[in-house]
């Protein structure tokens, strides 16, 4: 640029009858302020030689020499390379200037990014790769050393292609952190900011590890807080059939005691509904357990929901209660596992009983709506409010201890069945008072 406004320039020899030697003084400090600008002091600096020499030769008398004739024009020639001199590092001093500024800017806006976001998964990783991309890198990784007298570094986290050769920058993160990169070497400026990206590094992984362990942690006291309520629901609710149980066999084996049918039978029958109590108390910690692992075996096929319901009111011990059924017959086959979804079908229908009045039926409506089919277990107990309905599905409630009996697993078990088959179990509020379960399973495909 200085060269081509230089040359330009030059090209007014033959209209310098017509102009004042400090006018082409000017115009020639024109190249040497965009040399500055562009190139810095040197270049600048090597301008105005160059355009002091050019002036001599070409404008100042005698031409084409470098004799200075009158004493002014000596005056200008030393003037003008003061002044182009000056303005020359003035101009490259502001430019410094503008980019340290753009760069204390850009390292601001980088550090508070880094440090006012949310912690993530990713934050380590995005921050490796801001270095990256700021820096021109081609690799960035963060090793970590165990601390032991002859151990070697791991890599905790990298961004790019696997590295070949030593790195060309590194800088400690923390005692057992550094950054590593490959890539162009830094200056003096940018390795404090890398610096400082490094301690951001240490800081994201302390965090993230931080809150692996406050995860752990909250798992861990789900876990014992289950094993709590296990203890404690098993304690109570298997005691009292085994209870029942043991009575009834320690009466009939008495030698000196002789029962007449009528008892005997009574207490048969005491054996065989405690019995049955355990084995549903079983199955249901069985069915959770398998739930809670992922190993459900599910086998999917066109089911009649009729034909599910009909099997769930056969083996499900309703007592005194009223059952009204309307499932019609020609209601659209299901896609669902038989044996789960009667399950299903039992366990809301067990739930519904524990909290009804007896003098009130507990109606089964089934209708198809759109690809599904649906079933409502409609019953006229208490209800359950609507901030109590998503807890009331944990294991081991029992609608805020208001259902007698039973380990609290009868609702979670019958959502997990529902969703394992790709439906849905949904509470609503019953018209007249009450609670209407509403079990939504697709219909089997034609």
């Amino acid at each position: 640029m200085a060269l081509l406004g230089l040359a330009g320039l030059t090209s007014l020899v033959p209209a310098r009858e017509h102009l004042s030697l400090a006018s082409i003084t000017l115009l020639y400090l024109l190249p040497v302020v965009v040399a500055a600008v562009a190139g810095g002091v040197w270049p600048a600096l090597a301008a105005a030689v160059v355009a002091d020499l050019l002036v001599n030769f070409f404008f100042v008398p005698p031409y084409h020499t470098f004799t200075v004739e009158h004493r002014d024009n000596v005056i200008v020639l030393v003037v003008y390379i003061a002044v182009a001199a000056t303005v020359s590092v003035a101009v490259d001093v502001a430019a410094r200037q503008r980019a340290t500024a753009a760069r204390r800017a850009l390292e601001a806006t980088l550090l508070a990014r880094t440090t006012a976001a949310p912690v993530t998964e990713q934050s380590l990783t995005q921050l490796l790769d801001q270095v990256r991309s700021t820096f021109g890198m081609t690799i960035v990784a963060l090793l970590e050393h165990d601390g032991e007298p002859g151990a070697g570094e791991r890599v905790v986290a990298q961004v790019g292609e696997q590295p070949e050769g030593e790195p060309a920058i590194s800088t400690d993160a923390s005692e057992r952190l550094r950054m590593v990169g490959w890539g162009p070497a830094l200056f003096a400026e940018d390795r404090r900011v890398l610096k400082q990206l490094a301690a951001a590094a240490a800081r994201i992984l302390e965090a993230q590890r931080l809150a692996g362990e406050a995860v752990h942690a909250r798992e861990l006291a789900e876990i014992d807080k289950l094993r709590t309520a296990l203890l404690t629901a098993v304690g109570h609710d298997f005691r009292t059939p085994l209870a029942g149980i043991k009575a009834a066999v320690s009466s009939l084996r008495q030698p000196d005691i002789e029962f007449d049918p009528e008892d005997q039978a009574e207490l048969l029958a005491t054996i065989e509904e405690s019995s049955d109590r355990l084995d549903a108390l079983v199955e249901n910690l069985l069915s959770m357990s398998r739930l809670q692992t992922g190993v459900l075996s599910l086998d999917p096929q066109p089911v009649p929901l009729d034909a599910v319901v009909a099997q769930a009111l056969l083996h499900t011990p309703t007592g005194e209660f009223t059952i009204d059924v309307d499932v019609p017959d020609d209601l659209p086959l299901v896609q669902a596992d038989p044996g789960l979804l009667e399950r299903v079908v039992a366990n809301l229908l067990t739930n519904a009983c524990a909290v009804s009045p007896p003098d009130q039926p507990i109606r089964l409506h089934g209708h198809a709506a759109g690809d599904k089919v649906e079933l409502h277990v409609i019953d006229h107990g208490p209800g359950v409010a609507v901030a109590d309905r998503d807890h009331m599905f944990a294991p081991f409630q029992r609608l805020d201890d208001r259902t007698p009996g039973g380990l609290g697993l009868g609702l979670a078990i019958a959502r997990g069945f529902t969703e394992a088959m790709g439906g849905t179990l949904t509470p609503t509020d019953t018209p007249d008072g009450g609670l209407t379960m509403t079990i939504r399973i697709p219909q089997a495909a034609p």
